[in-house]
């Protein structure tokens, strides 16, 4: 059977993150992507120019289309900028019975844009959190979720993934790409207990779309049908080399894109 991911979330039109992110990364990976857009953005590796909301129901009917279709195996979440359009998709989530839900509460863009509304942050812990198999905050993400400060030590993050797993979702992975040390890390909570997963930080600009990255890349190994730890790890280890990989590419002339192609382009003939 052909391993299918649905990315729901906004358009990059920069391509570095959101849907275009996605659907790279779903391919990279070995996965047929489908999506669902909830956002349209005039954006590139400098920052957000604008955002068009798409209508709700126009969101749902992009739903009702591809769940009545195609056998989904794994749902990406990504930016959903107003309460009434996490109303819909929560709604389609419930009514085409998706499980393996990795939700990634996408707030801020890499250059400091805001992407989801004060008023719909209520509206993401009420109403879609208790649906997601996993939720994947970083650290300013997830102090806003739960209206505290940002994690600063290990016993920090650890007590912030505790108190968003009270919040309903099966497994929250709380990544720490924002702090600050010669490692990476990012901890994951589940029904087993804690696990924390490390990385040599890379120093380099070009970031954007890395959350994108990571929780499409869980989504893709779910529906190649890793258990969640397993597919946290692998997702993990791919955005890490993407990271490492990322000036290998010359795109625009702020915070640059990751390469989500790293294994597969010739870093030696890409155009500079």
């Amino acid at each position: 059977m052909t391993a299918i991911a649905v990315t729901i979330a906004g358009s990059d039109s920069g391509g570095g993150a959101g849907i275009q992110a996605d659907l790279k990364t779903f391919s990279a990976l070995g996965v047929y992507g489908a999506s669902v857009l909830t956002a349209l953005t005039a954006q590139n590796t400098r920052g957000v120019f604008a955002i068009h909301d798409v209508p709700p129901d126009f969101v749902r009917a992009q739903m009702d289309a591809v769940f009545s279709d195609l056998a989904v195996d794994a749902v990406k979440i990504g930016m959903l900028a107003t309460p009434a359009v996490i109303d819909a998709v929560a709604a389609g989530l419930e009514a085409h019975g998706q499980r393996q839900v990795v939700l990634d509460p996408v707030m801020i863009a890499a250059s400091g844009d805001p992407l989801l509304r004060d008023d719909a942050v209520d509206t993401l812990r009420r109403r879609l959190m208790p649906l997601a198999l996993l939720v994947t905050p970083n650290l300013p993400e997830a102090a806003r979720l739960l209206d505290g400060p940002i994690a600063e030590t290990r016993a920090d993050m650890a007590a912030q993934a505790a108190a968003l797993l009270a919040l309903g979702p099966r497994a929250v992975l709380v990544k720490g790409g924002h702090g600050t040390g010669a490692e990476s890390a990012d901890l994951l909570l589940d029904a087993d207990g804690q696990l924390w997963l490390t990385a040599p930080r890379h120093a380099t600009t070009n970031t954007h779309g890395t959350g994108c990255t990571l929780s499409s890349a869980i989504a893709a190994e779910l529906a190649r049908g890793r258990q969640l730890r397993e597919a946290v790890a692998e997702a993990k280890a791919y955005v890490t080399a993407a990271i490492r990989a990322a000036d290998d590419l010359t795109v625009g002339h702020g915070h640059g894109p990751v390469h989500h192609f790293h294994a597969w382009w010739d870093a030696g003939s890409i155009p500079g």
